[in-house]
């Protein structure tokens, strides 16, 4: 993307301000190049994450990873995790990957926009410029949010919207550069 071209909004730009979580990865930094284990054809692993506590009244946490710069006109879908027990605030590296180790018990993953459940990595478009990889974590106000495993990231999103209590987000780039011919 050129410079000229203007960010697509994050989902969370239209929701009622929160208060803020801190967040914190031993695999992603915020403003940094996403790394190879974290692109679908290079590891395809869902990276380390950690949050500070959520404000009184946690009653559980949601995890999402989404590309607002995917030429959808939806952006994409990389990962949604939701009923995370109030007590947990850290998912291990791989945790929303494979078979799923470390993940809590009672969370639940919806399909991602590859149409698997769990973490699906970054594959943008060859030549499409960087696109940001945005990880957020949300301080739910129930132990269960609502949805269920069937339910889309859209419908997450809209549960989200109304029992967030504090959100933190982490955002690293990625760009498949393509090759020149000659």
């Amino acid at each position: 993307m050129s410079d000229q071209v203007q960010r697509r909004p994050l989902p969370h730009d239209f929701h009622p301000r929160v208060a803020e979580l801190t967040m914190s990865s031993t695999d992603v930094s915020d403003g940094g190049t996403l790394p190879d284990a974290q692109v679908y054809a290079k590891g395809n692993s869902s990276p380390q994450i950690g949050w500070s506590a959520g404000p009184e009244g946690t009653g559980s946490y949601a995890v999402t990873c989404y590309d607002p710069d995917a030429p959808t006109g939806s952006g994409f879908w990389h990962w949604t995790v939701f009923d995370i027990p109030a007590d947990v605030t850290e998912l291990p590296a791989g945790a929303g990957t494979g078979g799923f180790e470390g993940l809590p018990a009672g969370a639940v993953q919806v399909r991602n926009d590859y149409g698997g459940r769990g973490f699906g990595g970054a594959a943008p478009p060859e030549g499409d410029g960087p696109h940001r990889y945005v990880f957020t974590v949300y301080a739910v106000d129930r132990a269960k949010l609502g949805p269920d495993a069937d339910a889309t990231p859209a419908l997450v999103g809209f549960h989200l919207r109304f029992h967030s209590l504090a959100r933190g987000q982490l955002t690293a780039h990625y760009e498949e550069q393509g090759t020149t011919g000659s």
